[in-house]
């Protein structure tokens, strides 16, 4: 036996390049599984006929739980075959006289019952893994949701291999199908399309955390037929995960207001949805329009021209009238409106969430007047 698993181990080195690159102590415990293999296969095969018992596999236990991290199912199954062809061309020796048919029927069988063994070794700890890999996400998830994230957050997301950015957060109702289905499908489908892919359901939501995409909209085009009927919700793009819990905010809320807009498109990104997110009661959507719409306008004649504007239902003429302007003026002090908030004032939508950010800015302004007299 110890000859054997010398030559097996010499075996190995010569033909697996991988065997050769591992450490020394690896190196060892390979070399041990070996020995321990050659030695239960000998066990087993003293028992001759019908008495024989099924195979023992128990010499994998011999290995430290790390190695099997280290090395894959291939990699096993290719030192089960090494060890396989070395006692093959030593069957002449090994085999009493006319028994060597016997040996190597004995080897088959018994290599055919290893090599279930160590896939089930592997299964098992596939699945171990898998199920630690799915508490570690809903750990993610739950985090970025409540917006607790720290130090533990980046250690956690590590831990599955996450290396992507920018980051961006979809929302949106999750679909009949079991939870735990719809995660493993998503997460197939990350490592199809070559991005980070983070997921979870929570009550009747689905919460998908994409890294590694060029763009929101490439990200959703490639979850969005997971999602249940309903609204689908883009959160912004951020620059990693330590940042992801502003996206989710942003397409949870949207989430949330959307039915404020029941025509918007699937999905719709939370940026669009700034106006019946604010009028919700989202802090963080009240904020952003009135730093987008009423700070830059404000102490300007455009705050007056747009205020006029949409008080006189976006007549050019009537708004003219009652500033005493040339029309012109007024297309002109529209045009810098766009320039300066992103918004179009005589497009509709556009229109409706200018006139919330001025109201937003208004009643902010005011409560300030209040504060500073009180």
């Amino acid at each position: 036996m110890g000859a054997l698993g010398t030559a097996a181990m010499a075996r190995m080195d010569e033909q697996l390049p991988w065997f050769r690159a591992l450490s020394a102590e690896d190196r060892s415990w390979v070399g041990l599984v070996a020995q321990a293999g050659i030695a239960a296969f000998v066990e087993w095969f003293q028992h001759a006929g019908e008495n024989r018992p099924t195979p023992s596999i128990e010499f994998f236990g011999t290995a430290p739980r790390e190695l099997k991290r280290s090395i894959s199912l291939q990699q096993t199954v290719d030192v089960v075959r090494v060890v396989v062809e070395v006692v093959e061309a030593r069957t002449h020796e090994l085999a009493a006289p006319g028994g060597e048919d016997q040996l190597q029927q004995a080897m088959l069988r018994y290599t055919r019952d290893v090599a279930f063994a160590a896939a089930q070794v592997y299964a098992r700890e596939a699945e171990a893994r898998g199920s630690w890999d799915a508490r570690l996400e809903a750990l993610i998830v739950d985090a970025l949701v409540r917006g607790e994230v720290d130090d533990g957050l980046h250690s956690w997301a590590a831990a599955l291999g996450w290396t992507s950015s920018p980051v961006v957060v979809i929302a949106g109702n999750a679909p009949d199908d079991d939870p735990r289905a719809v995660i493993d499908g998503l997460r197939e489908k990350g490592r199809r399309i070559g991005m980070d892919l983070l997921a979870g359901v929570q009550a009747d939501r689905l919460i998908v955390i994409v890294g590694g995409a060029s763009n929101a909209n490439d990200a959703a085009k490639q979850v969005v037929s997971r999602f249940g009927v309903g609204p689908i919700v883009i959160g912004p793009e951020v620059p990693d995960l330590h940042a992801a819990a502003r996206s989710a905010r942003a397409a949870l809320a949207g989430l949330k207001a959307s039915c404020g807009w029941p025509d918007a498109p699937r999905p719709v990104h939370a940026e669009d949805l700034l106006a019946e997110r604010a009028l919700d009661g989202d802090a963080d959507a009240r904020q952003q329009l009135i730093e987008n719409v009423y700070l830059p306008l404000a102490g300007t004649p455009l705050l007056d021209t747009l205020a006029t504007y949409l008080e006189q239902g976006t007549s050019l003429e009537a708004t003219a009238r009652l500033l005493f302007v040339h029309p012109n003026t007024v297309r002109y002090r529209l045009k810098k409106i766009t320039e300066l908030t992103g918004y179009q004032p005589t497009e509709g939508r556009s229109a409706f969430t200018l006139q919330v950010g001025l109201i937003l800015g208004r009643l902010s302004e005011n409560a300030e007047t209040w504060r500073s007299l009180t």
